[in-house]
Formats: structure tokens, sequence, C-alpha cells
């Protein structure tokens, strides 16, 4: 089952396809264990729906940014210790009670959520949802892996990469079907709990990984499982494979005690996987992308679009293109090659940063007037704006920055782009500017050029979902040698939940402080530093073989002269 990774094309995935009427059972295998990357992908993207209704009933939550990026990110946090501990609960107890175990703490975390009476209840249930998608985020994949013929298991794993683009699609249809219901965001947040329920359910009645089965000398029971995984005349040879492999993977593990990460690190073929593995796995967070994800409605509300209800719905079609290009990896990642897909996907990726950084700024520069006969009409006004040396300069944006006490603007009530009134930001000035027919803006401005930001979104996740969404995870699972596998896998692992969790927490910070036009700005930058970091650091692994990567990044120079064509190492083989 280890033997290398054979060279997946359109043969591949159609045989990936066929298993539906040749061989369900493996289906079976895999989606059910996938539901852990649903499980991921829901708590992602539910959130960013649920945080507009969050703001609403817990005002302490609205007025302090930190506690928005807290509820966002102690999940994050949650997931790096539920990483770090999943993998010695994998390698103790096995994949499937990994997932059990994961599935326990995520519906744990969902019920703590929905019922939470306060932001710090709310953000003791993110932990426990991060624990659990931190462990399933390792089972998972791990899991189906290891219980997919050796053909199509790189679709096959690529398929809980769809699961979570999938569950990130999920929520958003949840969160709009729930927008009118009482308790709004704890419906969201607690519908979670079913896909969970449903995993424990279906994984105590699969078996466990073949894999982990060998290595624990349970050989009769990994046998009838790979009997029902393979066809009857390739079973002694996947059989065989098996033991070698995991006989080999024993003494190699023995031998490598000693090996301290020092001795590790001064490893060639190591060192350069660490470079180019761990290296993805941060330019695929610091270019953005969970701030998208997990702040998209916030992001379409930053654009113009005030309606809590309008956000999510114009979110819903980011997360669908996010869920259809993962789709397109899976046929893209073998027949393009992982590093020019990373390069095709980082230069898109900067040009739709390019838009949205050109778009917010304008916004911003061309934000309607605060008119003083407007603001007059209410009795609500804010306080600076009354106290301010030159209130007839003051647009939307300046309303929106003033802080004792926050201030909010209620727009025109027939264009939205006229000048409109600038009053303080709470129930009274929103109720009393809604009573009037006019829109209600305490994220961002009414702009004519929000529809521009949505299209910047837009082809941000066309091209960062096929590529960067996917390249770094099957790259991380191909560079490492067999015996360091483990070890810089988990490093890998935990460097992007680290990195997820830094950009998570500045993001709406950044936005307060330089505004959002320069925070995408800065995104921008990371990407175009990105596309030399590939260039230069990342070699191509397509099609070649497990055991030979080792022996191609010993021999690979860093590629510093890029310009200068040379043969790949990986031709050799």
């Amino acid at each position: 089952m280890e033997g290398g990774i054979p060279e997946a094309d359109m043969s591949a995935f159609r045989e990936c396809l066929a298993l539906s009427w040749k061989n369900p059972y493996v289906l079976r295998l895999a989606f059910s264990a996938g539901i852990g990357g649903l499980l991921f992908g829901y708590d992602t993207g539910v959130i960013s729906g649920a945080l507009l209704y969050i703001r609403d009933d817990f005002k302490a939550v609205d007025r302090k940014t930190w506690l928005q990026e807290a509820i966002v990110s102690t999940a994050l946090a949650g997931a790096i210790i539920g990483a770090a501990v999943g993998g010695w609960i994998n390698d103790r107890f096995g994949r499937r009670i990994a997932i059990i175990l994961a599935d326990a703490l995520f519906l744990t975390g969902a019920i703590i959520m929905a019922a939470a009476t306060n932001p710090a209840i709310l953000i003791v249930g993110r932990v426990f949802v991060g624990l659990g998608v931190g462990m399933a985020s390792m089972a998972s994949p791990l899991y189906i892996s290891e219980a997919s013929p050796t053909r199509v298991r790189g679709a096959l794993v690529s398929l809980n990469s769809f699961l979570i683009t999938g569950g990130q699609f999920l929520s958003y249809l949840i969160n709009l079907a729930f927008t009118k219901a009482p308790g709004t965001w704890r419906w969201m947040l607690g519908v979670a709990a079913v896909p969970a329920i449903v995993q424990i359910i279906l994984m105590f009645s699969l078996p466990e990984s073949p894999r982990w089965l060998y290595r624990k000398g349970r050989y009769e029971e990994g046998q009838a499982i790979l009997k029902k995984i393979y066809p009857p005349e390739d079973v002694e040879g996947e059989i065989q494979a098996l033991k070698e492999s995991v006989d080999l993977e024993i003494k190699e593990s023995e031998s490598s005690e000693k090996i301290n990460m020092m001795k590790l690190l001064k490893t060639t073929a190591v060192r350069r996987g660490l470079y180019a593995g761990m290296g993805l796995q941060i330019f695929q967070q610091f270019v953005g992308i969970n701030t998208v994800m997990y702040y998209s409605p916030t992001i379409v509300q930053l654009a113009g679009f005030a309606s809590n209800r309008t956000a999510l719905l114009l979110s819903l079609i980011t997360s669908g293109l996010n869920a259809f290009g993962s789709i397109l990896s899976i046929y893209f990642i073998d027949k393009t090659g992982r590093k020019k897909l990373a390069l095709i996907s980082l230069s898109g990726v900067v040009v739709a940063l390019a838009l949205l950084t050109v778009t917010f700024r304008e916004s911003e520069i061309h934000s309607p007037m605060v008119s003083a006969i407007e603001t007059s009409h209410f009795n609500t006004t804010c306080p600076d704006f009354t106290s301010a040396v030159d209130p007839g300069r003051w647009t939307c944006m300046t309303c929106l920055k003033a802080s004792s006490p926050s201030c909010g603007f209620c727009a025109a009530p027939n264009d939205k782009l006229l000048p409109g009134a600038c009053l303080i930001s709470n129930d009274t000035s929103k109720d009393i500017c809604g009573n009037d027919h006019r829109s209600w803006y305490t994220r961002g401005c009414p702009s004519k050029f929000g529809w521009a930001a949505l299209i910047g979104l837009a082809l941000y996740i066309i091209f960062f979902s096929p590529g960067m969404g996917t390249v770094p995870w099957v790259v991380n699972s191909e560079i490492y040698p067999l015996r360091y596998r483990g070890v810089c896998g988990g490093m890998a692992s935990t460097t992007v939940w680290v990195s997820n969790l830094i950009v998570s927490q500045s993001f709406l910070s950044l936005t307060q402080a330089i505004g959002t036009a320069w925070t995408f700005m800065m995104f921008g930058i990371v990407a175009i530093v990105g596309i030399f970091f590939v260039i230069i650091f990342v070699p191509e692994t397509k099609g070649v073989p497990m055991e030979e990567v080792e022996k191609m990044l010993e021999q690979r120079s860093v590629q510093f002269k890029f310009w200068e064509k040379r043969n790949s190492v990986s031709e050799k083989y």
C-alpha cells in the first residue's frame, strides 16, 4: 500500500468515480472518515455568519474587535493542541478511535456554544470545537489514505479537501436558513452537532486502518480489510507490500529514535523538504485565505452591503466557488503538476488582491459625506461630529472611525451615496434610522464599487482553491523521507495552524489600524514573495515515487538562479 504514488491521470480519476459501483465499500470508508473534513469546513464557514448576530446579542463583542477575533481564533488555538495530541492518540489507539474522540469533542463544543450566555462561555465552546477539528484534521486524511487502493489514493484524499469546502458551503446555507429564526446564531452553531453524531455512528460500524492493525501485529484483521478494499487478484501483492513497508517503517523508526532535532535538520533531504513543505503552508495562510473564509460576510459589509442577510447571501457565492475549486484540484493536481499549479494560483491571487486593494481604496476616497442638516434630524448625533473643528469635511469613513463612543452612518433615504447622518452606534439609532427607510452602516460605507469587491473576492477564490488550497497538503504528503514523515508532517501541520491563528487573530485589527485596502495590499505583497519562494525552493514531485523523493532532494540544489534552464532531477527517475 505504501509502494509510492503512481501518477494519477484522468484514467485514475475515472477509476475513482467507478468505485461507486465497483467497490462502494471503499467510498463508504472514505466518505465516513471525510465527515471530519466536513466538520472543519462547517465550523470555518458558520462562525463567519454567526459572528454578525453574536455582535447584535453581545454588545461587548460589537464594541471590542479583539473579542470578535478571539471568538474566531480560539478554535484555532484549540486545533493546534488537538493536532499535537492527535498524533499520539492516532498511534496509540488507532485512527478510528481518534476520529470518534474528535467528534465527541466537537459535539461538546457545539452544545456549549449553542447554550452560551456570555462571550466567555462561547469562547470555551470554541476551544472544544478547535480540539476536535485539530484531531480530525490529522486522523481523517490518514484513515482515508491507509484504507484506499493505491491507484486512487490521491483522489480519495483530495475528497477530504472537497468535504472541507463543501462544509463551508453548507454552513452558509444553514446560516441563511436561520437568519429569521429566534436565537439565530445559536441554531447556526448548534447544528454542527448533527454531522458529528452521524460520524460517530458510522465510525462505530467501520474497521480500523489496516496499516495501523499491521503495526500492532493484528495481521488477520488487517488482511480481512484489505480483501474488501482490493480486487481478489491484487490482494496478495498488497498484503506483501504492506507487510514489507510496515516492517521497514518500524525498523527505521527504531533506528531514528536517537536522532535529535539538530541531526534531523542537518539531513539535507529533510531540511530541503521542510523548506518547501513548511514554507508552502506559511504562504497558504499569509496570503489571507482564512480571513476571506472566516470574515467573508464582514468583508462584504466593509464593501458597502449593510444587511446581515445580504452579506451572508453574497458570501455564499465565494464558498460555492471554493467548493468548485477543490473539485478542479482533484483533476489538475496531477495533470498540471504541483509547482506549476501553485505558481498559476499565486499569480491569480496577486491580481485578485490588487483589485481588492484598489476597490477598497476607491471606496474610502469616495465615501459619502456627512451632512449637518441630515444629522440634525436625529437626537443621537455622534459627539465627535458635534465637537469637530471642521465637521464639513467629515465623511462616512470619518464617522465610523469615531471611538468615544462608536458611531454609525445613517445613509440618505433615496440614494445611499448622498450625504447622510453620523449618529451614536446603538440600538436606538439603528431603529430610528431603519424606521426612516434608511440603511444603517457600522462596518463599511455605501459604495458604488461594492460589486467590484465581490468580483475581487470571487477571483481570489477561483485562483486560490484549485492551487494553493491543495498543493501545500499534497506536497507535504509526498516530500518527506519515510522515516521522518511523522515528525515532519507534525511540524508542517503545526505551522499551518499557528499561521492561521496569527492571520485570523490580526485581520480585523489590521483593517481598523491601516484600513481594509492596505490590509489586502499586504496580503498581495506576501503572494508576490510566495511566487519567488515556489520558484526557488519547491521541487516538482509530480510522478516521483515516494521512495525516490529523498534522492531527488539530496541531489537538487536550491534554485536561486531560477531563470537558468536546467533538467529536472525527477526526470532521472
